[in-house]
């Protein structure tokens, strides 16, 4: 079964949506697979049923693919077949290490701890203002991820991305045990309602198969405390709670006209005091020495 420009309906309140897939077998080769309606769900949970699958050995497959909630409903772009400075959420399942590649340079840079294993699946919000580092894999602007080897398994796998109480998780089932086991747990996030759901996959000089065999979505009911009804009033674009991503801290805003006036003046001052004071050690110290000479 392959379609390549299949849309799901509209998001059912505690229901799901119907599946599909598609198949990739061509390098350099895009394809989009959206929601045609918003979601105005407040908590919710997407479950993904998807297969990987190639005659690529380790390494040698690629690109991966992407679970969207975003503002604008996809356009092709550089990100995974989907355009880069979006607004909302990306999960994705990268599975060719365009910096791991670079042995030699991934050792300099990093800790054996460190250290990412491929296929890697990560998460990104972005406020529009972000660029996805695809050299670098996404790591800058990376909230989290795991690995997950999930290439030509003959078992079913699964991608589970839940949204409650601004935090998001990301569990997967890819063991053929039927567990669930976590791999991104980020608190203070800030999804508005309102934006779409899709996929997106991408291959590059290397190739492999992205089957999406189903999409389903679900309402959750969750129950909240005055204080957090408060708390989880409705946001208007994407962030995260004190968040610091590595080469994203904020540019020091630059000195007032009065704050370098005071600068320079009191450096002026400081100078002239030690001046001062080294003229007047310098004559008693001269006049200590005409003393012990007479």
């Amino acid at each position: 079964m392959g379609c390549s420009s299949w849309s799901p309906p509209a998001p059912r309140p505690r229901g799901q949506g119907s599946g599909g897939c598609w198949h990739e077998t061509h390098p350099n080769f895009t394809s989009l697979l959206l929601f045609l309606q918003p979601c105005y769900l407040r908590d919710w949970e997407m479950q993904v049923h998807f297969k990987i699958h190639g005659q690529g050995k380790k390494n040698l497959n690629g690109d991966g693919f992407a679970i969207w909630y975003t503002k604008d409903r996809m356009q092709p772009g550089p990100v995974f077949g989907s355009k880069d400075n979006f607004l909302g959420l990306g999960v994705f399942v990268d599975t060719y290490p365009n910096e791991e590649k670079q042995q030699e340079a991934q050792k300099r840079r990093y800790s054996p701890g460190n250290q990412r294993v491929f296929p890697y699946i990560s998460a990104m919000v972005n406020n529009g203002s972000l660029t996805y580092d695809h050299d670098r894999d996404g790591r800058p602007t990376e909230l989290g991820g795991c690995t997950a080897m999930v290439r030509n398994l003959n078992h079913d796998t699964f991608l589970v991305i839940r949204y409650v109480k601004r935090r998001l998780t990301v569990l997967i089932d890819i063991d053929g045990k039927h567990e669930w086991r976590d791999c991104i747990d980020v608190p203070g996030v800030r999804l508005p309602r309102g934006y779409y759901f899709g996929t997106s996959s991408v291959t590059g000089d290397l190739s492999d198969n992205h089957d999406i065999i189903s999409l389903k979505l679900y309402q959750l009911t969750v129950e909240r405390t005055p204080e957090e009804e408060k708390r989880d009033r409705e946001v208007y674009l994407p962030v995260v709670d004190n968040l610091k991503l590595p080469g994203m801290e904020a540019p020091l805003e630059p000195m007032s006209g009065l704050a370098l006036f005071l600068i320079v003046f009191f450096s002026l001052v400081a100078i002239v005091f030690a001046i001062v004071i080294g003229i007047i050690v310098y004559n008693k110290w001269q006049e200590q020495s005409r003393k012990h000479f007479y």
